[in-house]
């Protein structure tokens, strides 16, 4: 968990974020054990705008895997803020209700959820 923490405040540095000036840094552990790290990316045009979440969980699935077995979130806010909505849901596509979400900030305050905590009723479809 370590190192998927490190990630996490690392990129948070990379994030683009010049109009809501809230710089997100995340990072999913896929199930071999590999970080991968994702940085907020703002856009003008608002709804165009991407999740350090869903951007981690982007490079997870590009490099072949479907499963997380935990999340690390770094936010410039005490508390710590959680994944917004639409990450939770994006976050219960590829983790189970018990998978850890470790949310912190730079000074090193932390707190720690289960997904199923986050995001009690995650919508789901039953695929053949």
């Amino acid at each position: 968990m370590k190192k998927a923490i490190e990630a996490a405040h690392r990129v948070q540095q990379n994030a683009y974020a010049p109009y809501s000036r809230f710089p997100v840094g995340a990072a999913v552990v896929g199930e071999s054990g590999r970080v991968y790290p994702g940085a907020n990316v703002e856009n003008a045009a608002y709804p165009l705008s991407r999740c350090a979440e869903q951007i981690a969980v982007g490079g997870m699935v590009a490099a072949g895997e479907r499963k997380i077995r935990a999340v690390v979130v770094v936010t410039p806010t005490s508390p710590p803020a959680t994944p917004c909505g639409a990450c939770r849901q994006v976050l219960a596509e590829f983790a189970d209700p018990d998978t850890p979400v470790i949310c912190r900030n730079p000074e090193g305050e932390e707190r720690r959820y289960r997904l199923g905590e986050l995001l009690p009723e995650a919508f789901r479809l039953k695929t053949p």
